[in-house]
């Protein structure tokens, strides 16, 4: 998918994405219309590709914060999980990893090669795993991802049921612009975590 696709197909500043048979929905302390609330609460999304770099043994990484030794800017990611089978219920027990680039567009997890030249393969930053509460409701501390060539900035999302059954591998596309946190982070003027 190009770029400018990728980045005009994404919803806000982190998007809404749909596990059938559950909904996962990324809000921000943002104020957003009850309008687009509504007609986001049940609706659907295309999956996407787990990508170059997913998470190698993702059970492993139950955490909530994910940063470890990464630095930039701070943000708090909340996902729920609801099932639109159930009028809209919460999901219970459904499994949420997610994994970003750092700053500078490198995986943990990965390198040595022409994709990705920097070597991280013995590290695990920027990864992790939660089990949704009754609530369906999962919240993840981590920086906001930069990216790498030919690709947007974006954070990928894997989630399960409780079995462990995929249900959706998706990507939260952030959008770009002077005034967006994409132009903050390439600006590299940003507090320190």
């Amino acid at each position: 998918m190009e770029r400018k696709d990728f980045l005009k197909n994404s919803l806000g500043f982190l998007g809404v994405a749909l596990v059938a048979p559950s909904l996962m929905k990324a809000k921000t302390p943002q104020k957003t219309t009850s309008a687009l609330n509504n007609a986001l609460a049940c609706s659907s999304t295309a999956a996407e590709t787990a990508g170059p770099f997913p998470t190698i043994t993702p059970s492993s990484l139950i955490k909530t914060n994910i940063v470890s030794d990464r630095t930039g800017v701070a943000f708090t990611i909340n996902i729920s999980i609801i099932n639109i089978n159930a009028n809209c219920a919460p999901l219970e027990g459904a499994i949420v990893d997610i994994w970003h680039c750092d700053k500078d567009g490198y995986y943990s997890e990965y390198g040595g090669t022409s994709m990705q030249t920097v070597n991280y393969t013995t590290v695990h930053f920027l990864r992790g795993r939660q089990t949704t509460a009754a609530n369906g409701l999962v919240s993840f501390t981590s920086i906001f991802p930069g990216w790498y060539t030919s690709r947007a900035t974006h954070i990928h999302v894997h989630v399960y049921n409780a079995a462990g059954t995929s249900l959706l591998v998706t990507q939260i596309a952030f959008p770009e612009g002077s005034t967006s946190a994409v132009a903050l982070v390439n600006a590299r003027s940003y507090p320190q975590t």
